[in-house]
């Protein structure tokens, strides 16, 4: 995955233009460069370009100390032009509903446009403190549109109570949004025809941190080959945001000794934000 921060604005954009599509939006004007007032007129000083230049250059890479992990875009994830990115609340909420009904007719990858019930976008509170990124739906999530409501989103809700949090409290999404058939892995051509769709996802939710769960969605959020173990009991980042990785509940469910590990992890999480660690779930 490019960790190119014009390819991820790109990626915005185009998102953003096909939202504004969507919701009949056929003209968008051509703003007129913005003036800076003065009292008096004078020449721009060489000093000013100079700083604006070096503003615009990238943060140079600290060497080999990074994880792979790191290689995620650096750049603010919110450092976009205005029209990119909705500021209030309400409207980002409203930018996530005309993004989902983008989704709904989406047919990027023919083989789960062809499965699939329907597309699950994500659900929970807009500017959580955590958001629960998933890999993809499963039968539960395509029949009833909402992310994580088998058994293994039982168990996250209780991962969820035990850092302190109600579900309705976090964001929940996957990084692909179909059920693949059978529930088999996403493959790269079906993450990557849905990274456009996940960035502005995030970009609009803007969560303060986010939770991993599995391989696949951390592979895919930090762009990574890394095995979870090789993820777990350090803190990534995605752009700006603050990730953790951790087992996937279904995974939990296949073998719990794994239970107390994903609790480490997000007392890790915890201490990260701050907050108390209260007894770790069932």
């Amino acid at each position: 995955m490019s960790s190119d921060p014009r390819a991820f604005l790109a990626r915005q954009l185009r998102a953003h233009l096909e939202s504004l599509k969507a919701a009949g939006v056929q003209f968008v004007p051509k703003g007129e460069p913005r003036a800076v007032a003065a009292t008096t007129p004078e020449p721009e000083a060489p000093a000013e370009r100079t700083l604006l230049r070096i503003a615009a250059k990238p943060e140079p890479q600290a060497p080999a100390e990074r994880a792979p992990v790191r290689v995620a875009a650096k750049q603010d994830l919110f450092d976009e032009p205005e029209a990119a990115v909705a500021a209030a609340p309400d409207d980002r909420r409203h930018e996530l509903t005309v993004l989902a009904q983008q989704l709904a007719s989406c047919d990027r990858c023919p083989e789960l446009f062809s499965t699939r019930t329907q597309t699950v976008l994500g659900v929970g509170r807009i500017q959580p403190h955590i958001c629960f990124v998933g890999e993809a739906p499963g039968a539960d999530e395509d029949a009833q549109g909402e992310p994580f409501v088998g058994r293994a989103g039982q168990l996250l809700n209780k991962i969820i109570a035990a850092c302190g949090y109600r579900r309705e409290d976090v964001y929940i999404c996957n990084t692909i949004k179909c059920r693949p058939p059978n529930n088999r892995t996403p493959s790269p051509d079906e993450r990557s025809n849905c990274r456009d769709y996940f960035d502005r996802q995030i970009a609009l939710v803007r969560p303060k941190y986010i939770v991993c769960l599995g391989a696949t969605a951390a592979q895919s959020v930090l762009g990574t080959t890394l095995g979870i173990n090789k993820l777990r009991g350090t803190m990534h980042r995605f752009a700006t945001i603050p990730v953790l990785c951790t087992f996937h509940p279904a995974y939990l469910l296949r073998d719990p000794s794994k239970k107390k590990e994903c609790w480490d992890d997000m007392k890790l999480l915890l201490r990260e934000m701050g907050r108390p660690i209260p007894g770790g779930p069932s």
